[in-house]
């Protein structure tokens, strides 16, 4: 059953980077406005996508454990931090209050409540986190969180090109 499980999640990773750029997709952000996930890619700033919900305890651990670095992180490369709550209409107001109260108000919250681009990015376990390159780029993909593995996405992070001083 593992075996069959892993070899699922590398197909559907090879899809996710075969496409290998961020889809148009139409959200919600926390103020209930519209926003496009094409416009996350803005040719300078990498991106880290993380897709969670309420209900995923590991997501929470993940979206912490970052949070928690953001700010040494940021030091040495700058990029944007995005979590995408895919809860449903039903518990999309809960999701506001719990990323309000988790301070994670900072970051771009997203709300998905329709899975449209959670299906776009070919999500579907959670958490799974995305990095970007700043042309909107996957360069790197995972699925679950283990105390520890947010340090493989500042990896993918720091293997970045750096942006080009003008």
């Amino acid at each position: 059953m593992k075996k069959f499980i892993s070899v699922l999640l590398g197909l559907l990773l090879i899809q996710v980077f075969s496409f290998a750029q961020i889809p148009s997709v139409k959200v919600s952000l926390s103020n209930n406005r519209q926003f496009d996930t094409k416009t996350l890619a803005d040719g300078k700033t990498p991106v880290v996508i993380s897709f969670w919900s309420i209900s995923c305890k590991p997501c929470i651990h993940e979206i912490d454990a970052i949070s928690e670095v953001y700010d040494d992180w940021q030091e040495e490369v700058p990029f944007k931090f995005v979590l995408v709550s895919t809860d449903d209409t039903r518990f999309t107001a809960q999701a506001r209050a719990f990323a309000e109260t988790r301070g994670w108000s900072d970051f771009t919250c997203l709300f998905d409540v329709n899975n449209d681009f959670k299906r776009a990015m070919n999500v579907v376990f959670t958490p799974q986190t995305f990095v970007l390159s700043p042309d909107g780029k996957i360069v790197h993909s995972q699925t679950g969180y283990n105390t520890g593995s947010e340090e493989e996405i500042f990896k993918a992070l720091k293997k970045l090109p750096k942006p080009k001083k003008k």
